[in-house]
């Protein structure tokens, strides 16, 4: 009896696990706004200010875990990218020494976990307060970290019994074996109570009363550092694959620190005892522990941090998701980058097949039924990682021996990826209105709206034609775009002011058109510069034209 009810109590503190990991994504993704991500970008714009953004958050929340598995969500979420993260995960874990130091100076033990039920039940009163929009959303998200706390928690009650009775005493073997003992020990102990800072404080604990020797709880503490990746692991468990590779480099991080502190131990506790000699500091254990945890942790950001960029091209090459192989460029190649006319052409011809994915998706979106059910979110990810090639590629191009014209035309091209990728967001805005806008039913106006998003369908792919593609055409369709709107927007209104339609039905339709015209602007401005750039290369001689200005 007593083992099934551990097995449960293991199963639903895995369950709450992975319920906040999902929680906490969900809320980050709904909640994040411009101001959010610039903040996260800022702390993180670099490497070494990542590092010092993640020491600084562990050594106040005292959890490497839940600062590394908080940057894994916002990865997922897309808020950072992955080359960011990293920088945090190096600093977490010397954040994570903190612990050390309070139980060797203070023999006190923060605990993270009086926070957690606050943190649901705010979390829960904002969702309930405000049942849609960001302040909803960060409820979700606060409700997730709540729960990711009580998830561990109940993981560790569950081992609490196996821990406390686990006499590691009973270990007596020396030399090599008696160190790769003990560093199993403290992987394992971690990956029992899923908290590296639970591992060290009993093992310096245990070292400080005599029950082991420095040197193996050194190789405990080492064994703790490795232990923690596997809550990073679980927590990557179907999360995105740049949150894979977060996951991953942790590991190899952590994993490449603890084989360089097993090599140089005797050296780092030698240095310990001068130091401590030297400066006439009291020396036990419980210091000496804490001073070779804090060292072999900076020693490890020290050897990685030059190599940060080779990790991260390195990751960026294994956990491909479908829609990454989907939005491979099929035109670009780093040979074709090396010489920049060639490349105008290549990136015209991807321009070109962004524009046909950005098309169907929203033929796709207008037209969609409960019979022909699509992926809209992974189509959306498959246009933007598309334009964020499309981005990267031109930026790589050398800049060496390229004429003023070949500059220009390649920031015309990366302005019309920009249009397109506009497109794409305005896209996920006009589905976020539609889906909340109430239908008007057997009134003329439903025909009328779906009657001018057919237009701006038709619009879109016609647009793209060469029977189609003067400019002076595009300008007229998109004039006639412009007085339809106006007209159906007037209707709207006179329907509402009669009380024949709602106040709401009447906003939420005007602010979807409005969205719909919006993405036939940017259409209309990525193709005449897509004409005008493919009419330049055809006829040298051909100007540029100025149709339209940037709004």
């Amino acid at each position: 009896m007593q083992t099934i009810t551990l097995i449960g109590t293991i199963l639903g503190g895995l369950g709450l696990f992975l319920l906040a990991i999902a929680m906490m994504t969900d809320g980050l993704k709904l909640a994040a706004g411009t101001s959010l991500r610039k903040l996260l970008s800022e702390s993180s714009r670099t490497p070494l200010r990542g590092i010092f953004s993640g020491c600084f958050m562990t050594a106040i929340v005292q959890s490497s875990s839940a600062v590394t598995v908080a940057s894994l969500g916002f990865v997922n979420a897309g808020l950072i990218s992955m080359r960011q993260a990293l920088g945090i995960v190096y600093g977490a874990n010397i954040g994570t020494t903190m612990t050390g130091w309070l139980v060797a100076l203070l023999g006190f033990k923060f605990d993270i976990q009086a926070f957690a039920l606050p943190m649901v039940g705010a979390g829960m009163i904002l969702k309930m307060v405000k049942q849609k929009g960001k302040l909803a959303s960060f409820g979700l998200a606060l409700v997730g970290f709540g729960l990711f706390f009580i998830g561990i928690d109940v993981l560790k009650n569950a081992f609490e019994g196996l821990v406390q009775t686990f006499n590691v005493s009973e270990f007596t073997a020396e030399g090599i074996s008696g160190i790769f003992t003990f560093l199993l020990v403290g992987i394992v102990m971690t990956m029992l109570t899923q908290s590296s800072s639970a591992s060290i404080a009993l093992t310096i604990t245990a070292a400080s009363t005599g029950v082991v020797g420095i040197y193996a709880a050194g190789a405990m503490v080492i064994g703790a550092n490795i232990g923690t990746t596997s809550t990073a692991l679980l927590a990557s468990i179907g999360a995105t694959p740049n949150a894979k590779r977060v996951a991953a480099a942790q590991v190899i991080f952590n994993s490449s620190t603890a084989l360089v502190a097993l090599v140089i131990m005797p050296v780092i506790f030698y240095l310990i005892d001068g130091f401590t000699q030297f400066f006439t500091i009291r020396s036990d254990a419980a210091i000496s522990l804490a001073l070779f945890h804090s060292i072999f942790n900076v020693l490890g950001v020290v050897l990685v941090y030059p190599h940060n960029d080779r990790l991260a091209t390195f990751l960026e090459g294994r956990f491909h998701a479908p829609e990454e192989k989907d939005s491979r460029p099929q035109y670009l190649d780093n040979t074709i980058a090396q010489t920049p006319v060639l490349a105008v052409n290549a990136l015209l011809l991807e321009n070109l097949a962004l524009s046909e994915k950005v098309m169907n998706l929203y033929s796709k979106s207008i037209q969609t039924s409960a019979s022909q059910p699509f992926d809209f979110e992974n189509e959306v990810k498959i246009i933007k990682l598309l334009s964020t090639e499309i981005s990267k590629f031109i930026a790589n191009i050398g800049s060496s021996e390229m004429s003023e014209d070949t500059t220009a035309d390649l920031a015309t091209l990366l302005r019309i990826e920009q249009y397109f990728l506009s497109c794409t967001i305005t896209l996920e805005h006009i589905v976020y209105q539609f889906e909340r806008r109430e239908s008007f039913a057997a009134h003329t106006l439903e025909q009328d709206m779906t009657d001018y998003l057919a237009k701006v369908a038709t619009f879109m792919q016609s647009s793209r034609g060469t029977e189609f593609g003067t400019l002076d055409m595009l300008q007229e369709q998109i004039s006639q775009l412009h007085s339809e709107h106006d007209k159906l927007k007037a209707k709207l209104l006179i329907e509402g002011t009669r009380s024949h339609i709602s106040i709401s039905q009447m906003s939420d339709s005007i602010d979807g058109l409005a969205e719909v015209f919006r993405l036939a602007q940017q259409w209309n401005k990525a193709l005449i510069r897509i004409k005008a750039l493919q009419g330049k290369l055809d006829f040298e001689d051909r100007p540029v034209p100025d149709v339209v200005a940037d709004e």
